[in-house]
């Protein structure tokens, strides 16, 4: 099975977008583009890479709320688990690492939680960014918090029309 790797320029910066023809496996921000990897020839791109792009340029266009990708990435059993539940934060919508900790059914994961959530590696369309800490205060975000910033204010004003949330 092929890989393939592109690259986004995002509003928030450079994303790195990897995967197969089946399933994408990395959205990552780069900060230092001349480490980047070469891409995969834009003529051999699988239709995966092509719907990868388009749906997060919808997404930043405010015309997504919910990405319809397969996605494979590699973590332990607890690592998935987290990773599925992010899943469930809803668009323009936040939660506490403690409430994360909650829904996967046990208060005293947190720190584990929390772990998990920094080592997803398909940002945006896994929604780590919406994982916040108990004060309603930003904290960790393998983008940087000024990313995350963005990113839940984006969300926000378009699912409620809220200019700011933080």
């Amino acid at each position: 099975m092929s890989s393939f790797t592109t690259y986004y320029q995002s509003p928030v910066g450079l994303l790195l977008i990897t995967g197969t023809e089946h399933y994408l496996s990395e959205v990552l921000f780069i900060d230092e583009p001349d480490k980047i990897a070469p891409a995969t020839d834009n003529k051999d791109l699988p239709p995966m890479a092509i719907l990868a792009v388009e749906q997060l340029i919808e997404y930043f266009h405010g015309q997504r709320r919910f990405f319809e990708l397969p996605i494979s990435q590699e973590g332990t059993p607890f690592q998935q688990k987290v990773w599925a539940e992010l899943m469930n934060i809803p668009y323009g919508r936040t939660i506490s690492y403690l409430e994360l900790s909650h829904r996967l059914g046990d208060p005293k994961v947190i720190r584990a939680a929390a772990a998990a959530n920094g080592r997803n590696n398909v940002a945006i369309i896994v929604p780590c960014h919406r994982v916040i800490g108990s004060n309603n205060q930003l904290v960790g975000y393998a983008g940087g918090l000024p990313r995350k910033k963005w990113l839940l204010q984006h969300e926000n004003k378009i699912a409620n029309g809220v200019q700011t949330l933080f």
